[in-house]
């Protein structure tokens, strides 16, 4: 019988622990703010960038999906050179970066606090693949301020790149916007 119970005792420990790894590994959104009108001039909106819009809410999210070999997620576009769509320097370095170079801000919880500033990830889609630098972060918890251009909070599977990645995935520039893409650390 103390076979059985210590069987028993294993089987529910390792139950337990299986369900609370799941749960850790399912983002939820995190809460909720609410947009304010631009002052006018305010919203910078290269590359198709959204404004907040008066009283809507906008979701925000202090995590990302899990990373793995292949994670899914909606490339978009954006200017890393000054005075461009992505706002001030980048949040890696202070600085600001060419549209020719291939560098990318990941969503906050992918972006981990700046633990992947610098380094490099691997982006796949219409069967090209290219690397590109993290430099900056794309703002899951806060928007529609002064310090995000009035734009609104980012999704939570965001990658948003300059030009030059969009350029090496061989999309034609009529087609820059979105795009499902898959990525890694390289």
């Amino acid at each position: 019988m103390d076979t059985f119970r210590a069987s028993f005792v294993v089987l529910l420990v390792l139950l337990v622990t299986h369900c609370i790894e799941v749960k850790s590994q399912t983002c939820r959104p995190s809460g909720k703010i609410r947009g304010i009108k631009p002052p006018p001039g305010q919203c910078n909106q290269e590359n198709d960038s959204d404004c907040c819009v008066q009283g809507k809410l906008y979701t925000t999210y202090t995590c990302s999906p899990p990373v793995s070999s292949n994670t899914k997620a909606t490339l978009t576009l954006n200017s890393f050179q000054k005075g461009g769509d992505g706002g001030g320097p980048s949040e890696c370095d202070n600085h600001y970066h060419s549209d020719d170079t291939s560098v990318v801000a990941l969503s906050t919880g992918w972006y981990s606090g700046g633990g992947r500033c610098h380094n490099h990830i691997v982006i796949s889609a219409n069967g090209q693949s290219v690397r590109a630098m993290v430099v900056d972060e794309c703002d899951s918890t806060m928007g529609c301020d002064e310090d995000h251009d009035y734009q609104p909070p980012c999704p939570n599977n965001i990658v948003d790149a300059s030009k030059a990645v969009w350029k090496a995935l061989g999309v034609p520039e009529d087609n820059w916007g979105e795009l499902d893409i898959t990525w890694s650390d390289a």
